[in-house]
């Protein structure tokens, strides 16, 4: 033990960014809010502890991780993005243009305006986005008035669960809503980079363009974005490392070929560096004009890092840089390291980068076969380390993945790409026609995505992953990459303990027997394997459905089927249990006693604030998820996203 021990003390730095993510996911799922002051202070030491005392690993790692959880509670209260304390109706706003979002069916708009207009006690602006249908949308910069209704972004469904006030909140969102027109006020004439992606999308008018150069991330439509991620390929219309290196490798391409027709130049300076620095500067302009998603900037430092090792002839495939990258992009935002942008990507580039650096499998010496193992063994790794955080985050893992990137991926690269790139060049001088063809070709390869789907078991329903099992999974993946084997191979046999361990924890986890969202606008019931729910739908709480369906192992394609109430009163029978629901319109004050004095009643939630001095005992309030043991897990709703200042 002490030899291996004593084996991965050159590996120390690899587990850095590992730990103070598992810091930061602490405090990004804790249930209180940790005093500021103290977070402030103790990140500062912590921090300075780690990296300048002489103090054992195991003390530094802990530090570490003392560092993360406190770190991610500084930025979170730095950030101080506004926070609305209750939905509004039919409001009167008047606020500037800050960015436009174009999706399939509507457009949004992103409106910036003062915190008082939202009820809002502190100073300060805030940014609101509402949906549209009009085809006539302001420019941006442009001051409007407009009578809008916005709703406060939800806790999560479930506790564990997708957090969109959470997300809302990193993504500098106050509020989400809708508006039916607006009226200009005052136009702009200043000129932004999100104006330039705006004026982009109108000069091209291209879906794909939208998608692959633009970066907006829902302008495929429902039907079309299902089978790109039952075919395994869902991940190319999030602009990522994929595209940085077919954008990177064309102007790669172009600027050696055009300095190496430059004698004068190159016998100074070698046109491999001269090439690979304005790849660089082009790859920058990329990530501008795409919106710079977490994956896009991700891609950005790795690619940096690739160039900077090239230059100085190292090699920049390496575990360490991928660390390195890691390390910069959480301390730019340490909620990156939940969002599944950053998991997917980081996953799936530490696989690889191991597979093809620590495992280096031999391959054929004839180069077609060679190219051709490469693809397959690349498409597997990839599925394979992405899948946990596939089936955590979309409820479901695409069987023939790699069936789908071996044969779309190529199509993608060598075609529509280029076209695509190409084309929104063109389509600047109002010349359409590579994006005429890049649409065809799409059409092509979308039929084949739709065959892949359409094959038999094409996408498979996991159980619900918990918190605690995807933190077991990770860790055997860490075991897996980080662990330097001596004789035995250690690191395989904890990966496979630590991974069975957390499938366990999915497989065996008791399921709840009841719902409730926090407002209690929506409850279901667990009836016969299935979710009974007290209405069909409800658009301030649409992933409820499918997320209560799925911690349940209901099928996620079945109709949301509504209970009967009687005059507002919903009674839920479980084996064990008997609720009582309540609706708005219930007269309560002549009910509650009814419902407090019946001893069969084991539970009472309501719409509305009730209270019960006789039956305090029975009243769940908050979100929660209730099981058959009478445990009750209950959604936090007390921190800092949740609530305004």
């Amino acid at each position: 033990m002490k030899e291996i021990l004593e084996n991965q003390r050159d590996n120390i730095f690899l587990y850095v960014p590992f730990v103070m993510a598992f810091g930061a996911a602490l405090y990004f799922s804790y249930g209180a809010e940790p005093n500021l002051l103290f977070c402030c202070v103790v990140a500062v030491i912590s921090f300075l502890c780690a990296v300048l005392l002489r103090a054992p690993i195991i003390v530094r790692g802990i530090l570490l991780f003392i560092f993360g959880f406190c770190y991610a509670c500084a930025y979170t209260n730095i950030l101080n993005t506004s926070v609305m304390p209750r939905n509004i109706t039919n409001k009167k706003v008047v606020g500037r243009v800050v960015a436009l979002d174009h999706t399939a069916d509507k457009h949004r708009i992103f409106i910036r305006l003062k915190n008082s207009d939202l009820n809002i006690k502190s100073d300060g602006a805030a940014v609101v986005r509402v949906s549209i249908d009009s085809d006539t949308l302001p420019d941006l910069g442009d001051k409007i008035s407009t009578r809008a209704t916005l709703f406060k972004p939800n806790p999560p469904d479930i506790y564990g669960g997708f957090d969109f006030a959470r997300w809302a909140y990193f993504s500098g969102l106050t509020a989400t809503g809708y508006i039916d027109d607006f009226t200009i006020i005052k136009h702009s004439t200043r000129t932004t980079m999100n104006g330039i992606r705006d004026w982009l999308h109108n000069k091209s008018d291209s879906m794909l363009v939208d998608g692959l150069v633009l970066g907006y991330k829902n302008t495929l439509p429902a039907t079309e974005r299902a089978t790109w991620m039952s075919a395994g390929v869902g991940h190319i219309w999030s602009i990522s490392g994929f595209h940085m290196t077919l954008i990177g490798g064309w102007l790669f391409a172009i600027f050696y070929f055009l300095f190496r027709c430059i004698p004068p130049i190159v016998r100074r300076t070698p046109a491999r560096h001269i090439a690979l620095s304005l790849s660089w500067i082009g790859i920058l302009g990329y990530l501008c004009i795409s919106g710079m998603g977490v994956a896009t900037i991700r891609a950005v430092f790795m690619m940096t890092l690739l160039l900077v090792a090239a230059i100085m002839g190292r090699s920049a495939f390496s575990l360490r840089n991928v660390c390195l990258a890691f390390c910069a992009i959480f301390l730019i935002n340490p909620y990156y390291v939940m969002t599944a942008g950053f998991q997917l990507s980081f996953s799936a580039i530490f696989g690889l980068v191991w597979f093809w650096t620590v495992v280096n499998p031999k391959m054929p010496e004839n180069k077609i076969l060679r190219i051709i193992l490469s693809a397959i063994l690349t498409a597997v790794v990839a599925s394979l380390f992405t899948a946990p955080f596939v089936a955590l985050h979309f409820y479901s893992v695409p069987l023939y993945s790699i069936l789908g990137n071996l044969i779309l991926l190529p199509i993608f690269s060598f075609l529509i790409m280029p076209l695509v790139m190409i084309g929104t060049v063109f389509a600047i001088f109002n010349i359409h026609t590579p994006l005429y063809i890049a649409d065809i070709i799409y059409n092509w390869a979308l039929g084949i995505a739709n065959s892949i789907a359409n094959l038999p078991f094409a996408k498979i329903t996991p159980a619900y992953i918990s918190n605690n099992a995807i933190c077991l999974i990770i860790l055997g993946m860490m075991c897996l990459i980080l662990i330097r084997p001596i004789k035995i191979r250690i690191n395989y046999i904890l990966c496979a303990v630590f991974v069975l361990v957390g499938t366990t924890v999915v497989a065996t986890s008791s399921r709840p027997v009841f719902f409730a969202t926090p407002d209690h606008e929506l409850v279901g019931v667990v009836q016969n394997g299935d979710v009974l729910f007290n209405k069909s739908s409800a658009s301030n709480h649409y992933f409820a459905f499918d997320t209560w369906k799925h911690l349940t192992a209901s099928s996620l394609d079945t109709p949301n089927s509504r209970a009967k109430h009687d005059h507002g009163l919903y009674i839920f029978e479980t084996p064990k249990h008997k609720i009582a629901y309540t609706q708005k319109f219930l007269p309560l004050q002549k009910n509650i006693a009814m419902l407090c004095d019946n001893d069969d009643i084991d539970f009472i939630v309501s719409y509305l604030d009730i209270k019960g001095e006789r039956c305090a005992n029975k009243i769940l309030r908050g979100g929660f998820t209730l099981y058959e043991s009478g445990k009750v897990i209950y959604v936090p709703t007390n921190r800092r996203w949740n609530n305004p200042r």
